[in-house]
């Protein structure tokens, strides 16, 4: 119920079948099942992880729809190989993200130098001016966040500004990508604004991004994303607890 002038707080609870899509798919990105290999019996898997065999059943099949596990009858339920998953979903990249956050950062850095110059090619050549008027929108969150105790928000207004430059070309595939990766999108921003002076040497460069989009300028705007990619890259190397190599 809601109290009198007090606003509505909703919170939401993972159900328990979630909590053992959850289990099982960090257990099978973690490697704890070999690609072939067939999950133990129905009623062994329950018991282990304390639920009844309908919830295991249901978290199964979400996790054969992301492509991790094979169902057959009578040979059981078997792991699939990573060429087999869904990778853009937003639990696998989680995943991926607690068991390989390496292979996860490169991976995304790689995506982006495919993706982004070429998009922000389209947003030159294609955006409105409400598009221009939501990158400037974000990018002036961004500068709000990082004049914050703590650079509060810093993050968030980047991704929204990544997510908006995709849109603004104005190809739903693209823009349906950058929401999908919103989660490695955020993993590797975090990682890359810990070096000291990153977040301040990143505005001019997503201002230039938006002048040149505005100009109508292909190149410089592929330019501009991609030098914003390449520094991402050498601060995530230099980024403190990082392996050498990481990006």
């Amino acid at each position: 119920m809601v109290s009198r002038g007090r606003a509505e707080i909703v919170v939401h609870f993972p159900t328990m079948q979630q909590r053992v899509v959850d289990e099982l798919g960090r257990r099978i990105v973690g490697g704890s099942w070999e690609p072939g290999v067939p999950l133990p019996v129905e009623d062994a898997l329950a018991a282990e992880i304390g639920v009844s065999r309908g919830v295991l059943r249901e978290a199964v099949k979400a996790l054969a729809a992301k492509g991790m596990l094979h169902v057959r009858p009578r040979t059981g339920t078997r792991v699939l190989s990573p060429e087999h998953w869904n990778h853009l979903d937003r639990d696998v990249l989680r995943w991926k993200q607690a068991g390989d956050a390496t292979a996860l950062l490169r991976d995304t850095s790689e995506l982006r130098r495919i993706v982004e110059p070429e998009a922000a090619r389209l947003a030159a050549e294609r955006a409105g001016s409400e598009d221009v008027r939501v990158l400037y929108d974000a990018l002036t969150a961004m500068e709000a966040a990082a004049a914050r105790p703590g650079r509060r928000g810093y993050v968030e207004a980047d991704i929204a500004f990544h997510r908006a430059l995709l849109d603004a070309g104005g190809n739903r595939l693209l823009g349906s990508l950058g929401r999908a990766v919103e989660i490695a999108l955020e993993h590797s921003f975090r990682v890359s604004t810990r070096t000291p002076g990153a977040v301040e040497a990143s505005l001019p460069a997503h201002r230039a991004v938006v002048q040149a989009v505005e100009a109508r300028d292909p190149a410089a705007a592929a330019a501009a994303v991609l030098a914003i990619v390449e520094a991402a890259e050498d601060e995530i190397a230099r980024s403190p607890g990082m392996p050498d190599g990481a990006a």
